[in-house]
């Protein structure tokens, strides 16, 4: 009876259940990031949008690096492999320490460089009217997107040339061209008032912001997953000296 009364005390503290749903969580996380990841990726080549080639291969080694650890975590918590939680314990450690340092520190250096260069690519496709055709093709998915029109000075930017991308159908966004607003462009005519360049700045902010947010989310993520790796290591070491002392018949009550 005193055997049995310690064995359930020791399960009914374990971390084994919940270390393993976590990374079970994690990693169905890291899958979805990971097929969203290919899926914009692929959207980015086909309408040929401007994107960092290593920011895209760091997001892929990251989720497949992370949907890895999940799984060899997994497997550590299923078998009681202390070479499993070590190696787990190890990948977390450096994820984790170096997403959140690097984001903490390089957040404003990072976030003013990254937006700024995309501002000075779009800049450079000024004047619109001469640009080339593979920025027209980026300019009109822009307009279409964002609902807007040119770039800084809106419609004017595209001289008498202005794309069907900028028509409007939509009340309080539109602007109707008059005689001669625009030379050569149709009269009355309906297009989106806003330039693009602001809107697409503002909102390449925000989704740097949380570009940003998520990844210290998901370093401090790791770091509890860290934690509870430590800790159920640590328990599984204990169980099974607990075990042995008992196939060996040295068990003293109250040792564990």
């Amino acid at each position: 009876m005193q055997r049995s009364a310690v064995v359930v005390v020791a399960d009914k503290t374990s971390l084994k259940r919940p270390f393993i749903f976590t990374n079970a969580v994690h990693m169905a996380l890291c899958f979805f990031m990971l097929t969203m990841t290919v899926a914009w990726h692929r959207d980015l080549l086909q309408t040929g949008k401007l994107v960092s080639s290593v920011s895209v291969a760091v997001m892929y080694i990251i989720e497949i690096g992370c949907l890895l650890l999940s799984v060899l975590g997994i497997f550590g918590a299923c078998t009681g492999k202390r070479w499993c939680f070590i190696l787990y314990a190890a990948g977390m450690a450096a994820a984790s320490q170096t997403i959140i340092v690097r984001t903490a520190l390089n957040y404003q250096d990072v976030y003013e460089k990254s937006v700024a260069r995309e501002e000075n690519k779009l800049l450079s496709m000024m004047p619109l009217s001469t640009t080339s055709k593979a920025n027209r093709t980026l300019l009109y998915s822009i307009q279409e997107e964002f609902e807007c029109c040119g770039l800084i000075e809106g419609y004017k930017d595209w001289g008498s040339s202005i794309p069907p991308s900028c028509n409007c159908q939509y009340p309080g966004k539109c602007i109707r061209l008059r005689g001669s607003a625009t030379l050569g462009a149709p009269k009355n005519q309906y297009v989106y008032q806003e330039p693009c360049l602001p809107i697409y700045v503002s909102e390449l902010k925000l989704a740097f912001s949380l570009t940003m947010a998520i990844q210290f989310g998901s370093g401090v993520f790791w770091l509890v997953l860290l934690v509870m790796s430590i800790k159920l290591m640590g328990q599984i070491k204990r169980k099974q000296e607990f075990m042995a002392l008992l196939q060996s018949n040295r068990y003293v009550p109250g040792a564990f």
